[in-house]
């Protein structure tokens, strides 16, 4: 999932366990080439659910 501030506009790509809503995560998008290498680098072809 993408964890994206509201007041800076940082958005953070990482990982929600579904147990306890805690995200993990991963990496810092500073463009959309960042995205598109962590699909790659876990696999992911789907929609990314995004969070404010």
């Amino acid at each position: 999932m993408i964890r994206a501030s509201i007041c800076t506009g940082e958005q953070v790509v990482g990982f929600k366990d579904l147990q306890n809503g805690k995200i993990e995560e991963i990496m810092l998008l500073q463009c959309p080439e960042d995205l598109e290498k962590f699909r790659k680098m876990y696999g992911i072809t789907g929609e990314i659910e995004k969070e404010y």
